[in-house]
């Protein structure tokens, strides 16, 4: 195996350095000391609340690991692409339209092969960074202000960005007086906390664009997105053919694309053309003047995601091994960034999900895609506002909702990709329970696999050992009694419990199995039900086919059931048929 290990430049201080400085690939062998302190969102609020809605039993069987050797790197950022809009809260795949349109400009003014590539993958990453400082800015600016009120201006003047960063101060429930006020006051400090969040969301962008396996150009063109052709962007003084031809036409298409949604090409032309040697490329703005109407064909009732793919410039971009570990690994740290409570989540729980994976000795692809859909499985939730996150009392109905479908998105952004679906399958089920009592599907065990199950446990795990804005962190032992009371009440699966905790090193307390079956009466049914005759289950337990028979009339005992089939179906309701898939590890419990 090969580690790789990246020297950061000038990294940021704080939380952004704690996140991107802990590691780049293969978390699962990263020694324990290397990683920092998380905090994570507590999963745990769901058990003990019977009057949560419950959703549909039907959902995808989720029993195939992916194999991810070689991935193409477009599918990997279009996928953190889709993930961008959700956190801005543009529409679903809002971004590669924006792609798209700059390649059709791109294409029209005949850019060469290198412009042409910066323009194609800057485009996809411009809001890479958009997860920076979500918590400071959930703190003075209401859910969906700035992107009511700032986005429209960001290229606009400096008057009108003031003004847009001033109404999205001002509290839209108070009387007209009121905001303005207010908005006065607070204004000084939201500006100077601005400049300081555009540096840091540039920082960020070209950091995880380099873990993404960007080219220099690339990461500098999108660290460069504030500056602007007059030269009053950020930095100063750099501006007109300075500027690379790639960003001045990310530029126009980012701003006309986001402008076309809010009143239509006639709208883009107005503003674009007022913006023409400001902010904008004059020749850039006069390219699209021209051809607006080919540039924003898009059938709205299709995926662009096949022409997005299509329009990658030149050679296909492979990532390769390592290089998947550490751009799925940036997508979780991306995620993790919205709020200070879940800084290093999402790469603790693929290092505890993989170690756990390998102690069930489960197939080595297997325990790659574990540890990988741990990195990725809680991309979803950049769509639930940090104040939900950070709420420190009870959570509303309506936030719940939210919080449920976080597992949804997840497996939404990662679906569009023919890699990366079958981690989504994975990921999204990280809530699920074996009795259905989870989210976002409310499936039952024969639905979940071990995976599914050892990515339930780590990341309940590593959630309740860790302090949440509306509670105390729980101590390991207290985390480790609450697992295994789930899983004697069969919710979650008490192999995959033990392994976890053994690969956390905490002790595994005593669970009880369903109908107070043994573990070795546990795996006897196992067997049964996947149609071994009494002396096979023998041969795979290393025990005779008499203490066989003995286990398996005590577990008919205990059932209540006197057939195979009786015994398969109580397997299968229980979640015990996983065990015919898996060599028998040692629990180190009496049976």
């Amino acid at each position: 195996m090969t580690f790789i290990f990246v020297k950061l430049r000038r990294p940021p201080t704080g939380n952004i350095a704690l996140l991107l400085r802990t590691r780049d690939c293969f978390p699962t062998l990263a020694p324990r000391s290397r990683w920092p302190r998380g905090q994570w969102h507590e999963s745990a609020r769901l058990p003990g609340r019977p009057d949560l809605h419950r959703g549909s039993s039907v959902g995808a069987v989720v029993d195939v690991a992916p194999e991810l050797d070689e991935v193409r790197a477009a599918e990997v950022i279009g996928s953190f692409c889709l993930a961008t809009d959700l956190a801005i809260g543009l529409p679903f795949e809002h971004g590669l339209q924006s792609t798209l349109v700059a390649m059709r400009l791109a294409e029209r003014m005949g850019v060469d092969a290198a412009a042409a590539k910066q323009t194609y993958y800057g485009c996809l990453l411009v809001w890479a960074g958009c997860t920076t400082d979500a918590e400071i800015s959930s703190e003075l600016f209401a859910d969906g202000a700035l992107l009511k009120y700032f986005n429209p201006v960001i290229f606009g003047s400096p008057a009108e960005t003031l003004a847009g960063i001033m109404k999205a101060l001002a509290d839209p429930d108070s009387p007209p007086l009121v905001r303005a006020v207010r908005g006065a006051a607070r204004l000084p400090g939201a500006v100077r906390g601005h400049q300081r969040h555009i540096v840091a969301m540039c920082e960020v962008a070209e950091m995880l664009c380099e873990r993404l396996g960007m080219r220099r150009d690339v990461r500098d063109l999108v660290r460069g997105f504030t500056a602007r052709w007059y030269g009053k962007g950020t930095p100063r003084d750099l501006g007109g053919e300075q500027l690379p031809i790639a960003l001045r036409i990310l530029h126009v298409a980012t701003d006309a694309t986001f402008q076309c949604l809010l009143g239509g090409t006639d709208h883009v032309l107005r503003l674009i053309r007022d913006r023409s040697g400001k902010a904008f490329d004059p020749d850039v703005v006069a390219v699209l003047a021209e051809g607006i109407a080919d540039i924003f064909a898009f059938d709205d009732s299709g995926s662009v995601w096949a022409e997005m793919l299509a329009r990658e410039p030149g050679e296909t971009l492979m990532l390769r091994g390592a290089e998947v570990d550490r751009a799925l690994a940036a997508m979780g740290d991306f995620a993790d960034l919205v709020s200070s409570y879940f800084i290093g989540h999402s790469a603790a729980v693929a290092q505890l999900a993989g170690a756990a994976a390998a102690r069930l000795n489960l197939a080595p692809r297997d325990v790659v895609s574990v540890r990988r859909a741990a990195l990725v499985h809680d991309l979803g939730r950049v769509a639930v506002a940090t104040s939900v996150w950070n709420k420190p009392t009870a959570l509303t109905a309506d936030e719940w909702e939210h919080v449920r479908l976080h597992a949804y998105h997840t497996e939404r952004v990662l679906s569009r990709s023919a890699a990366l679906t079958k981690l989504g399958s994975i990921a999204g089920t990280h809530h699920e329970r074996l009795d259905g009592s989870g989210y976002h599907r409310g499936v039952t065990a024969p639905s979940l696999a071990m995976p599914a199950r050892l990515l339930a446990v780590a990341d309940a795990y590593r959630t309740m050992i860790e302090p949440r804005p509306h509670r105390a962190a729980r101590s390991p032992e207290g985390a480790a009694r609450v697992l295994a009371e789930a899983a004697s009440a069969g919710r979650i699966d008490p192999d995959a419990v033990a392994a976890v905790l053994g690969a956390a090193g905490a002790a595994v307390p005593r669970m009880a199995r369903p109908a107070g079956l043994t573990d070795r009466e546990a795996q006897v049914i196992s067997l049964v039900a996947k149609g071994l005759q009494t002396k096979q289950v023998g041969h795979r337990l290393g025990i005779s086919a008499k203490t066989a028979d003995r286990h398996l009339q005590n577990a008919y005992a205990k059932i209540g059931v006197s057939t195979r089939a009786a015994a398969a179906l109580f397997a299968m309701q229980y979640g015990l048929t996983s065990w015919g898939e898996l060599p028998i590890p040692d629990t180190g419990q009496r049976s």
